[in-house]
């Protein structure tokens, strides 16, 4: 499975419980899922440890999948799909499938 979606891309949900919200992307995993700043909180029960000093109730993000989430193409703004393209040197590039424009800025 390819991900078209990379490290610090802005995504937006478009499906589940935290749908329409927006964030950065943290983390990506090979199997499909990602990370993304302040999306898909759960509560972590935490004892104390040498670690953590103080036990109780975290709040951490946890994964979503690659499926329920969005590009944001940087040019128009928008939600977006991703495809492929290619540069005269044979480089491989990200293009928004709404305004044609490359998301890859390098």
């Amino acid at each position: 499975m390819k991900i078209k979606i990379k490290k610090d891309d802005i995504v937006t949900v478009i499906t589940g419980k935290d749908q329409g919200k927006s964030g950065k992307v943290l983390k990506v995993f090979p199997e499909g899922k990602l990370i993304v700043e302040k999306i898909n909180f759960v509560k972590r029960h935490t004892k104390p440890s040498q670690k953590v000093q103080q036990g109780g109730i975290l709040e951490k993000e946890a994964p979503i999948a690659v499926s329920k989430v969005m590009l944001i193409c940087n040019k128009c703004g928008k939600p977006t799909r991703v495809k492929i393209g290619s540069l005269q040197n044979g480089k491989h590039i990200r293009v928004c499938k709404k305004c044609s424009e490359m998301i890859d800025e390098k």
